[in-house]
């Protein structure tokens, strides 16, 4: 039992004081400092609502929680966030409860963070010096000293020590956010896509659940882009420009013209200019006002966008060079060959088709990669760049070829392979002529080890080749050849079925008839 607080003209009681309940689960209100009493006399839990009932801080009031005994305590410090500060008894059920309550704190609940206040009324039984160094605790007062005015003095720095504290952390945790979230941007392949993940980073940075739009403005334009929008903003998506009576266009249109961020609550815009001589504008609508640190940190973030973005914009020119080469190899084997038309487009289109089928249908071949997925079907447009090897009067013979002619023609592959092995070579990990290479070389391949020019069957094969060569027969049978006239689509999708598991891999052919099932090929016409 704890002794009775000594008498002062500035301790008032009243009885009639309401205490709050410590486990109402009522939303967080980010405007008051959540402050916990510690202690198993009722009328210390009086006293002290009634001292600190005017007290606030930085313009943001108290919200007081009750507990009798350190079991109670530790439960509400364990299921209630965003406690500031613990006004701490000594002596409840036990005779040191507080102290082990403080340990608990500290060591079971990993709190660091908040800051824990003893009060005691036999100073004796718990020597200051040692539990100041035996103990984390932030202050240690004697019951008999606390008057209403050394209560307010305490209470006051250890919340503006909680709130150091909490902005070192809040710091820590939102440069973490940002280094993960720069990294995870530079992993985008496209525009609409950065943007998003920009969004979603910015939310968690801000920690609460934010409405938000990314606008690009380049030079040049009179008006931003709309190239991403989430939560209650999600339908402008859609849209190529903010309507004119959108509430945020006068906030954005600011924040290009001024050229720095913008933050007019509920409106805030991030203005980021790249080296790209591109601007873009974020904006965010939290449920409040953005404090310092948190507008601290978007600035810094929107450091790394810019260089993400600037990053992205060369990640996609190299990316359309490299298209643009395969399409050249291409276009230069199939000059040559004039009755295949557009033939490498259409296996092209129709293979990444059939990986992106096979992937909804839950093929679980090991080769079956998002990266092959991405890849395939620029890849399969080089199948046959090895024909520029081939001489022209076999390419281009109107008959069917002899023995050793098909001899010849068949060497297409190997070269292929080579040609295009080599050129990976140059290239750090897999590229579009890694797949590119592995189809020119066993596209003619049979699954049942009958093909050429290795005679590889099942899995040996590529999976890319293993598509490619499903395709590549089923486009050529359809159009019209130097050596054939294109075949009726009933009796191209036979040819196909029944060589399913001898000549063509039958999960492929599976995934080809899903796909040519509900959007058929075009009908042969005079230019194939």
């Amino acid at each position: 039992m704890t002794d009775p607080i000594a008498a002062d003209d500035d301790w008032l009681l009243d009885d009639d004081e309401e205490t709050s309940s410590p486990t109402g689960q009522t939303p967080i209100d980010q405007r008051l400092w959540r402050v916990l009493i510690v202690d198993d006399d009722v009328d210390v839990h009086a006293v002290t609502r009634l001292a600190l009932r005017n007290v606030s801080f930085k313009g943001r009031e108290l919200e007081l929680f009750s507990a009798y005994s350190a079991a109670e305590a530790f439960r509400i410090l364990r299921d209630t966030s965003d406690i500031a500060l613990v006004l701490l008894d000594v002596v409840m059920e036990t005779d040191d409860a507080g102290l082990l309550l403080a340990r608990q704190i500290r060591e079971e609940l990993n709190n660091h963070i908040v800051r824990v206040v003893l009060r005691t009324g036999q100073p004796g039984q718990a020597p200051e010096q040692r539990v100041i160094i035996e103990y984390d605790i932030n202050d240690y007062k004697a019951k008999t000293e606390l008057t209403t005015q050394k209560l307010f003095t305490t209470v006051i720095s250890a919340l503006r020590a909680y709130e150091s504290l909490m902005m070192l952390e809040r710091s820590r945790i939102g440069l973490g956010k940002i280094l993960a979230g720069a990294t995870n941007l530079y992993q985008v392949h496209s525009l609409r896509e950065f943007a998003s993940g920009v969004l979603n980073q910015v939310s968690a940075i801000l920690d609460v659940g934010a409405d938000g739009v990314l606008c690009v403005m380049s030079t040049g334009e009179s008006e931003p882009t709309v190239v991403a929008a989430t939560g209650g903003y999600s339908g402008l998506s859609d849209r190529e420009h903010l309507p004119n009576d959108h509430p945020l266009l006068p906030t954005i249109t600011k924040a290009f013209h001024e050229k720095h961020s913008q933050f007019e609550h509920p409106a805030n815009v991030l203005f980021i200019h790249t080296q790209g001589e591109r601007e873009l504008a974020i904006s965010v609508t939290p449920p409040w006002p953005l404090a310092q640190i948190q507008r601290d940190l978007l600035e810094v973030f929107c450091q790394r966008i810019a260089a993400a973005f600037d990053n992205l914009y060369m990640f996609g020119q190299l990316r359309k060079a490299q298209e643009a080469t395969v399409v050249a190899l291409a276009d230069l084997a199939e000059f040559r060959d004039h009755g295949t038309g557009g033939h490498v487009r259409r296996v092209q289109h129709l293979s990444s088709r059939i990986a992106e089928s096979m992937t909804r249908r839950g093929s679980v071949d090991p080769e079956l990669t998002p990266q092959l997925v991405e890849m395939i079907g620029l890849a399969s447009i080089l199948h046959d760049v090895g024909k520029v090897s081939t001489p022209d009067q076999i390419l281009l013979k109107p008959g069917i070829h002899t023995p050793e002619e098909r001899s010849v023609m068949q060497t297409h592959a190997e070269v292929g392979r080579a040609i295009l092995e080599r050129a990976s070579q140059m290239v750090d990990g897999v590229s579009y002529l890694t797949y590119g290479a592995q189809i020119a070389g066993a596209h003619h391949e049979h699954f049942d080890g009958a093909g050429y020019p290795k005679g590889l069957a099942g899995r040996d094969i590529p999976l890319a080749a293993r598509i490619v060569a499903v395709v590549d027969v089923f486009d050529a049978l359809l159009h019209k050849r130097p050596y054939k006239e294109p075949w009726p689509y009933p009796e191209v999708v036979t040819y196909i079925r029944e060589r399913s598991g001898s000549q063509f891999d039958p999960e492929v052919v599976e995934a080809l008839l899903a796909v040519i099932e509900h959007n058929p090929p075009a009908p042969a016409g005079d230019d194939d």
